[in-house]
């Protein structure tokens, strides 16, 4: 059973999360695999962090910051207000440099900043929990806070193309293993500005596919070209870096495997069946 807490909170109970252990072994398994050792970063990163990736231009919609709350002006809101309370008021709350992230690779690329790598490029996997300010949520599907686990590729060209090929196979494979029936389809990345080359580009060569299912993308391989080789100057070998990454939406899983199997039990028993 999912209990509904608040605006996009969701609480997972003994049997989903024995599910989410489950199949992050099998995303786990992928990166292994590819040689993807595992990094864990902060759970916040900083403001002009992001905004060196256009973060603030592109996505300001989904925005969220992690604030400061000053306590003499936190003591004075409270004094004769209605409790519990409902909402902390901007006046209490402090300029801040740290943001919630609504993407688990971003921390990769700053962590490989001013970095200069083997040419043939390095593979890192990590599991974030992620946020987004949406206008709406709607159970596991779509939250406030969820987790994502990505396998990134940073390397030449070749390298991260490669990395999505294997990747885009190797999510088809598990759907069919698990007799999901899934559609692909092609998402605009809104990191490359609609004026510019790159953006042109996408029409040429898609930089973003989501693996949906009845409605719901519950991942996708994503190609950024240099873009964030070039913004925090990583270099494989003699050449700005390119990145691609394979990422998960976890909670969207369970939604979708609870779904095809009829309970988070049986889905339990078909992920572990797996070969």
């Amino acid at each position: 059973m999912t209990t509904a807490t608040d605006n996009g909170l969701r609480v997972l109970d003994g049997d989903q999360l024995r599910l989410l252990r489950a199949i992050e072994a099998v995303f786990l398994r992928l990166a292994a695999g590819w040689n993807a050792p595992e990094f864990r970063y902060p759970h916040l990163i900083r403001c002009s962090d992001l905004d060196k990736f256009d973060y603030y231009d592109n996505f300001p919609h989904l925005g969220l910051a992690a604030v400061r709350l000053d306590p003499a002006r936190l003591s004075a809101s409270l004094a004769g207000a209605e409790r519990p309370v409902e909402r902390v008021v901007p006046e209490v709350m402090e300029p801040t440099a740290f943001a919630l992230p609504s993407a688990a690779c971003y921390s990769i690329y700053v962590d490989l900043a001013g970095t200069v790598l083997p040419a043939e490029g390095v593979m890192r996997t990590t599991v974030g929990t992620c946020f987004r300010n949406e206008d709406h949520y709607n159970g596991l599907q779509r939250l406030l806070g969820f987790t994502m686990r990505e396998i990134v590729c940073v390397g030449p060209e070749d390298a991260a193309k490669a990395h999505l090929a294997r990747a885009k196979d190797a999510v088809i494979a598990l759907l069919v293993e698990l007799g999901i029936e899934y559609g692909i389809e092609v998402a605009n990345d809104p990191f490359f500005d609609k004026n510019s080359g790159k953006a042109k580009m996408q029409k040429l060569f898609p930089v973003k596919e989501e693996f949906v299912v009845n409605g719901l993308a519950i991942g996708s391989v994503n190609y950024h070209r240099n873009f964030f080789g070039e913004r925090c100057s990583i270099r494989a070998g003699e050449e700005t870096a390119h990145t691609s990454c394979l990422a998960f939406g976890l909670e969207r899983w369970i939604h979708t495997l609870t779904d095809r199997f009829g309970s988070a039990v049986a889905a339990l028993d078909a992920v572990e069946a797996l070969g």
